[in-house]
């Protein structure tokens, strides 16, 4: 069974700083892209990076560029977002996403908030 878990997210006071972790499982993950999007209830979903199977970033949205990094480690099956200088619009639910021959896979989310 294919699974992405997503952790990391917290609640980070502005110009703060979170990682982001996405676990994946059940699919040849050393193989694949992997895309992390942000969702805000209301809002359109944004697609924040792309990171391709040889930890290529071929993505990464204007708006967090200088403050977020992508990376992963195909030997432990595990995606990073590394997120810093965090601002008040960065607030949303961050998810991993890869898209395999059998289908699109989403994790369940992690949330960010940024806040004072």
């Amino acid at each position: 069974e294919v699974e992405l878990v997503e952790s990391g997210g917290g609640l980070v006071q502005p110009g703060g700083s979170l990682r982001l972790s996405c676990a994946a499982s059940g699919f040849d993950f050393s193989s694949f892209t992997i895309e992390w999007y942000r969702q805000t209830p209301g809002k359109e979903r944004q697609l924040v990076a792309k990171i391709t199977r040889y930890g290529t970033v071929t993505y990464l949205r204007e708006s967090v560029k200088g403050r977020f990094s992508a990376s992963r480690d195909n030997a432990r099956n595990t995606a990073f977002l590394q997120l810093d200088n965090l601002k008040s619009e960065d607030t949303a639910t961050y998810y991993c996403v890869s898209n395999i021959p059998s289908g699109e896979y989403w994790g369940e989310g992690t949330q960010v908030t940024v806040s004072s």
